[in-house]
């Protein structure tokens, strides 16, 4: 697999991202999988949403097919009806669209006017094994992540666009949902300026494989899922075995009872942009 470090958008975006795919195709005759960060062709506005099949997607597939690899091309902004979702094509090495996820956790309040998905996505490589996917804030759900395990998946693909602080939370959590569920996960961001980079890949037991820096890399590593299912079954280094914890304990979590957590979390209020505390009246004078 190769995650692709990349500046994102601009007017001649697909045709560099077709560059760098053959690129790395070429360097690395070996590569079964490449991947992208998030909403890589045209940057992160919503005035380029396109059509299921759009221009986009139809390059991405010419992309797979012209270098017989399995394609991640990030997320790009499709419409289904009067909806746009934040969408995720998996595209197979003849160029065949074998699976389309729909991020669950837009950005919000800030990634607006985006419609949540609703389906877990895995996906069948022949001969390899199963990957689920995600995109970029979904990480902070570690519903989504445990779901992808026990449904299979061997490794998590989840491209990002992040250009804030918290980056650095991200790379713990994609650590954390690593050990907490003994699989590989790449979490892919966009190089710098239209990311903060730090792409990062964790193996099954949270160990950190490679995190990049901020501008462009071509991060390439072996993924060993034979390793996944000897941790898994051994625990990492012989230690804890989470899933089958998991999968053996007889208990109920109030937090997915309905009616329960949203009664507990009323009091946070609605979620909108965060205001000015000093507006609010709610800040702190400093002290003289």
């Amino acid at each position: 697999m190769a995650g692709l470090q990349l500046d994102i958008g601009g007017p001649d975006s697909l045709a560099r991202i077709a560059a760098q795919v053959a690129a790395a195709r070429r360097r690395l005759p070996w590569l079964d999988l490449v991947v992208l960060p998030e909403l890589c062709a045209y940057g992160p506005s919503r005035d380029h949403a396109e059509p299921i099949d759009g221009a986009a997607e139809r390059a991405f597939r010419q992309i797979a097919a012209d270098n017989a690899v399995w394609l991640i091309p990030g997320s790009l902004f499709q419409r289904h009806g009067s909806a746009i979702f934040n969408v995720m094509p998996v595209i197979d090495p003849a160029g065949g669209i074998v699976a389309r996820y729909r991020k669950m956790f837009p950005f919000r309040p800030y990634e607006e006017g985006v419609t949540a998905g609703a389906e877990f996505c895995t996906v069948d490589i022949p001969g390899v094994g199963r990957i689920g996917v995600s995109i970029c804030y979904d990480l902070w759900f570690p519903e989504i992540t445990r779901s992808l395990a026990t449904l299979g998946a061997e490794a998590l693909i989840c491209p990002s666009l992040t250009n804030t602080i918290d980056r650095d939370v991200e790379t713990a959590m994609a650590r954390a949902s690593a050990a907490s569920n003994q699989m590989y996960v790449l979490s892919l961001n966009a190089a710098s300026p239209s990311g903060m980079g730090r792409s990062i890949v964790c193996g099954p037991g949270g160990e950190v494989i490679h995190e990049a820096g901020a501008g462009f890399e071509v991060i390439a590593v072996e993924l060993d899922l034979d390793y996944v299912t000897r941790v898994r079954r051994q625990g990492w280094n012989g230690l804890g075995q989470p899933l089958k914890s998991f999968r053996d304990a007889n208990l109920h979590f109030p937090a997915y009872e309905p009616g329960v957590a949203a009664a507990a979390l009323q009091d946070l209020g609605p979620l909108a942009r965060a205001g000015s505390l000093r507006t609010s009246g709610k800040h702190h004078p400093s002290k003289p």
